[in-house]
């Protein structure tokens, strides 16, 4: 017998402990090396941890929902056995404690229905407080999870208690309580699920935000004609060059380094009593995922290309959606855009993504009426707004360098000139 130990990977310096998700193995079963094990959700992204050769699990030692740290063993492989061979006794007593003591209550009901179906959180409570077995319901969740609303129905269906018999010879002023109504509660359903680690994470970072920043924001409109016939001009061309669309995400990442250019404490960050300037330009992206807001960054903006910066802003949208983006590019960056315009977004005051100390929130372009030259005109306009950090960053910073923003963008040859 040649066993191999399973250890969860390094972490990112910022990274304290992850969580494991979902075994997609189990004791018993075959692996082959590199095949995904186990996922593993940090606050920052979801790692997939592979085997580190071919063999057969025989110990499980950290089932799901335990917390973990770098380089602690989770697992173990014998690189000898075949598959089907019978787990070591010794495996099996590890298991069940490591599913016990590590799994929420769901497990709690798999692990005592061996077979049954498994159930929520809230269902599991419920399951528990009126003496029913996960394999009494039919769940309706996606593959077959019990839900609420299931085990709701499950109570009602049940046979109709027993007539409470009229009170004999008893005091008229005495009151018999009546059954719990079920029914009027089974298209209320309810469903309470732990945060993921990410959600939790970045509920902490914006208290945190909030907490330690003396947070102010300002305002500016842009006319944004001028990028659109730009855009509207070249877009064909640019995309049969690159390969690549021809956004508007570009455009504001060049206008936001030109502005940190000549407002350097835009790009600087608070490191107790100093003042950190940064003599390079890492742009975090915001993008929505499936898991919650995560900010990828764009490393050294300023020497990309706007078609660099097209095939990066695509390629983070890709990953977020995904699961796929790495550590090393959640980590870092000196200051942020976060374009809630895709959404519909009017107007936000967006919240500053610490150590960084200025972001800037992009939003919906939409034709407004506009006063040129003592005239009404329609023109595509956007709103933008710049959050600070007031310690560090004063008015006149903050104004001047969101109106070099605007400035660039309604004349992007500045941009090409340096100007």
């Amino acid at each position: 017998m040649a066993i191999l130990e399973v250890k969860v990977p390094q972490l990112s310096e910022s990274v304290a402990e992850a969580t494991l998700l979902q075994w997609h193995k189990k004791v018993g079963d075959a692996v082959t090396r590199d095949e995904n094990l186990i996922d593993i959700e940090t606050d920052k992204v979801v790692l997939e941890l592979p085997a580190p050769d071919s063999g057969v699990i025989t110990e499980v030692i950290k089932g799901d929902g335990s917390t973990v740290v770098a380089g602690e063993v989770i697992a173990k492989i014998d690189t000898e056995a075949k598959a089907g061979a019978a787990a070591p006794a010794a495996a099996a007593a590890p298991v069940a404690a490591a599913a016990k003591a590590a799994a929420p209550v769901t497990a709690e009901v798999t692990a005592s229905n061996a077979g049954s179906p498994v159930a929520m959180p809230a269902a599991a409570k419920m399951l528990a407080d009126n003496n029913l077995a996960a394999g009494q319901v039919a769940g309706s969740g996606k593959d077959g999870r019990i839900l609420k609303g299931d085990v709701i129905t499950a109570l009602e269906n049940k046979a109709a208690p027993a007539p409470i018999p009229a009170p004999a010879a008893k005091p008229a002023l005495q009151q018999v309580a009546a059954p719990v109504n079920l029914k009027g509660l089974a298209n209320r359903p309810e469903e309470r699920v732990p945060m993921s680690r990410l959600r939790a994470r970045i509920a902490e970072r914006l208290l945190q935000s909030q907490s330690t920043n003396a947070i102010l924001t300002t305002f500016n409109e842009v006319n944004m004609q001028p990028v659109m016939d730009l855009r509207n001009k070249y877009k064909d061309k640019f995309e049969k060059e690159h390969g690549v669309k021809l956004g508007f995400m570009s455009f504001f990442v060049k206008a936001a380094v030109a502005a940190l250019k000549k407002y350097p404490i835009l790009n600087a960050s608070v490191d107790g009593n100093d003042i950190v300037y940064h003599g390079y330009f890492d742009i975090g992206i915001a993008v929505g995922s499936p898991r919650g807001l995560v900010v990828p960054i764009l490393r050294d903006a300023d020497q990309m290309t706007i078609a660099e910066i097209e095939k990066k802003i695509a390629e983070f949208g890709a990953k977020a959606k995904d699961g796929k983006l790495t550590l090393e590019e959640l980590t870092g960056g000196t200051f942020s855009i976060s374009n809630g315009g895709v959404f519909g977004s009017m107007l936000s005051t967006p919240i500053i993504n610490p150590p960084q100390s200025a972001i800037l929130g992009v939003h919906a372009t939409k034709e407004r009426p506009v006063v040129e030259k003592g005239q009404i005109v329609i023109r595509p306009i956007n709103f933008l707004a710049m959050s600070y950090d007031h310690r560090i960053i004063d008015g006149r910073e903050a104004v001047l360098g969101l109106v070099a923003m605007k400035e660039a963008l309604e004349d992007p040859a500045r941009l090409l000139l340096d100007l």
